[in-house]
């Protein structure tokens, strides 16, 4: 019988989903400051991963919102790699994902449904609980540095800002998505 104290175990999850994480950001600094014609702050670090540690309350560990008060239920962004795509062929441009900053990139799943719900992730090191909070609209800079028009084009599939509500690591490739009530496919 699962500890009461483990958090995973503790939510019931009855509804699994194959879904492929394909692409995981991490960034130190915030990048989109200031004004977008002024171009995004440079970095000295490679921001793509293929495996991130979260710590339940607190966020990916070395991103620029772990343990950061001000995000508090918005430490972790999750974005369906098809709402992008679609954002694409409607603009006519390749999108590059990482120019969105989202944190957890997903295939297989409208995360936008994820939106108020508890699921987990396993990637394969465990289940890691998360629970879904509110939108991650588009800003502005999407029109920069994504492409002109992308701020309203992705507006409704910008993503869900979450928290993870255990420790784990997700990595890049096959994941099982568990959820209270059913989601549909991207």
């Amino acid at each position: 019988m699962p500890s009461v104290l483990d958090p995973v175990a503790s939510v019931a999850l009855p509804y699994a989903r194959d879904v492929e994480v394909t692409m995981l950001l991490v960034s130190r600094g915030h990048r989109y400051e200031g004004r977008p014609a002024d171009g995004p702050s440079p970095t000295e670090e490679e921001e793509l991963r293929d495996r991130i540690e979260l710590r339940a309350g607190l966020g990916i560990v070395g991103d620029r919102y772990f343990a950061a008060r001000a995000h508090v239920h918005a430490s972790v962004t999750l974005i369906g790699v098809a709402g992008l795509e679609a954002v694409g062929r409607e603009l006519g441009v390749p999108v590059d994902p990482a120019a969105t900053r989202r944190n957890v990139f997903l295939r297989g799943v409208d995360v936008e449904a994820l939106r108020g719900e508890p699921f987990s992730l396993d990637s394969g090191d465990g289940p890691v609980l998360f629970r879904g909070y509110r939108p991650a609209n588009p800003c502005a800079w999407m029109d920069t540095e994504v492409a002109p028009g992308a701020f309203r084009a992705m507006r409704g599939r910008g993503g869900v800002r979450c928290d993870p509500e255990s420790d784990g690591v997700l990595t890049l490739g096959h994941a099982v998505l568990r959820t209270a009530h059913p989601v549909p496919a991207d």
